[in-house]
């Protein structure tokens, strides 16, 4: 199998973190994570703090994270390259063998910009300069049931106070540090060049790799926005008896659904189907995404009686599944989850009997936040990534790719069935389509959708290609075959698309495997 290689960028530690873990937990491929972060002092278990963190992590714009690893503190900050391996390791090798090949791998690494590094055999980490050792690069993992986490950091150009004035970098009191850039490396020290210098080490050590960055890129020219569409692409709304008298029932509680604010070609057969998607928390959105025709003018205060509106709504449409979702209101200290979490309590003390899906935005990656919904337990937790990893800054610049795979996993790690989706029609390459199904197989996504993608207005972002209906059927079957539950696949698929066939499929599923393993046991 390849070793899936992703360059993230500048990432917060605990959102990498739950990403790791749930690569760690679920996973079965070779990773290698590669990302730097904003300020942060980490720890493990039997660090001495008090004789080793030698400020208050806030005065200095820091945070201070504990975690399951080996080592006394360190840190983490901007110029400074973090990898983190989750890669397949016999436990019998055991982590000190691990260690030793991180190190052989940086070594190499370094000699590439002309530097000699060595392993000094009482400490872990890379040094330079045997008469005078200083410390270059950082290591502390984790290995257990066969799987390893965490990993190395290597200075490029940091700000080195954080290692000499605040703290005791990994409880050496005695031995200086250093970086790239204070050994006077020749040339240009974009982290760039220094990414690509350990991908090539990575891949002489484990194999070959299939890497995927997160990356600044202009898109293509795209269609011409008045040219005809394909004919899988039309689809009339059928406004029957049942979809107009649901349409009075929203009208009559002043709620909106994204069916209708989207003019989705789905509408009809949904709301036949007893499914709709409500939008709360109103219909301005504090993002400007680049497929998104949602107003973005200031968002009023949350309506304290939608709640009880929502669950009104869904009792007298009859509906067996409901999807809430939401704009973006980064401008609420919760983002607003406690509200939609209260939609959801609402629905069920009402009528006990709807399932919920939750479709919701990546709460800045606050996972206190997002627990304030998620103790709610709903049905299915969905978020979407909405594209490949390269295209994220272009397609959603307030959001981000690993960001959106950590609140996956975080829900994932609460109990939650997930879902995620994306577009297709982007600038996207089938070798990352293929790459971003893998790393939402590699995190235990249950349900995917893909969809094409439609611009709104010649304001938005173009369409590059239209994706037949033969490659959509194509990316389901890789999908599922990597080790998605249910992947619902076509150029009409949206994002609450067939919900209600698809979580009962997924939980079919469950059920079924679950049965296998108690027949296994007997």
């Amino acid at each position: 199998m390849p070793l899936r290689v992703r360059w993230l960028g500048r990432v917060p530690y605990r959102e990498a973190l739950a990403l790791q873990q749930a690569l760690f937990d679920h996973g079965r491929e070779q990773h290698l994570l590669l990302l730097e972060h904003p300020h942060v002092f980490t720890h493990g278990p039997r660090a001495d703090l008090a004789g080793n963190l030698l400020v208050d992590p806030a005065t200095v714009d820091a945070e201070l994270v504990g975690v399951k690893r080996g080592g006394d503190i360190t840190y983490h900050g901007p110029g400074q390259l973090v990898g983190y391996p989750i890669l397949n390791v016999p436990n019998s090798l055991g982590a000190a063998e691990h260690v030793a090949t991180l190190q052989r791998l940086l070594i190499g690494t370094l000699a590439e910009f002309g530097i000699d590094g060595h392993v000094e055999p009482e400490y872990p980490g890379v040094w330079v300069d045997r008469d005078h050792p200083r410390k270059i690069a950082a290591i502390g993992v984790r290995l257990a049931n066969g799987r390893t986490m965490h990993g190395f950091a290597l200075n490029v150009h940091p700000d080195m106070r954080y290692m000499r004035d605040y703290i005791v970098p990994c409880g050496i009191g005695d031995k200086p540090v250093t970086s790239l850039a204070e050994e006077r490396v020749a040339g240009d020290l974009d982290l760039q060049r220094v990414v690509d210098a350990v991908v090539r080490q990575a891949a002489a050590t484990w194999g070959a790799a299939e890497r995927q960055d997160v990356a600044r890129v202009d898109l293509p020219a795209g269609l011409d926005i008045s040219a005809r569409k394909p004919e899988w692409l039309r689809r009339k709304v059928q406004l029957g008896d049942k979809v107009m008298g649901l349409r009075h029932t929203l009208r009559d509680r002043s709620l909106v659904t994204v069916c209708e604010e989207a003019g989705c070609p789905n509408l009809s057969e949904c709301w036949e189907a007893g499914t709709a998607t409500l939008m709360v928390l109103g219909e301005r959105c504090t993002r400007a995404c680049g497929f998104c025709l949602v107003d973005t003018r200031r968002p009023a205060a949350p309506d304290p009686h939608e709640p009880a509106q929502v669950a009104s709504a869904v009792a007298a449409m009859g509906l067996e599944h409901a999807v809430l979702t939401m704009v973006a209101r980064d401008d609420l200290p919760d983002c607003g989850m406690a509200h939609v979490a209260a939609c959801l309590r609402a629905i069920r003390e009402q009528g006990p009997g709807a399932r919920v899906v939750t479709l919701v935005s990546d709460a800045k990656g606050d996972h206190g936040a997002l627990d304030l919904l998620l103790g709610e337990h709903p049905d299915v937790f969905n978020h979407n990534v909405e594209t490949v990893a390269r295209l994220q800054r272009r397609v959603r610049p307030s959001a981000g790719y690993a960001r959106s795979l950590g609140v996956l996993a975080h829900a994932k790690a609460a109990g939650s069935v997930i879902k995620s989706g994306f577009m297709l029609g982007l600038g996207e390459t089938a070798a990352e389509v293929e790459g971003l199904l893998a790393d939402l197989a590699a995190i235990g996504t249950d349900i995917v959708t893909i969809g094409q993608y439609l611009r709104p207005t010649g304001q938005h972002l173009p369409v590059a290609r239209w994706a037949e209906p033969d490659e959509f059927a194509h990316w389901a079957q890789v999908g599922e075959a990597l080790g998605i539950g249910h992947v619902e696949a076509s150029p009409l698929t949206r994002s609450s698309y067939h919900a209600r066939e698809s979580a009962e499929s997924v939980a079919v599923a469950a059920s079924s495997r679950a049965t296998n393993r108690r027949v296994a046991a007997m």
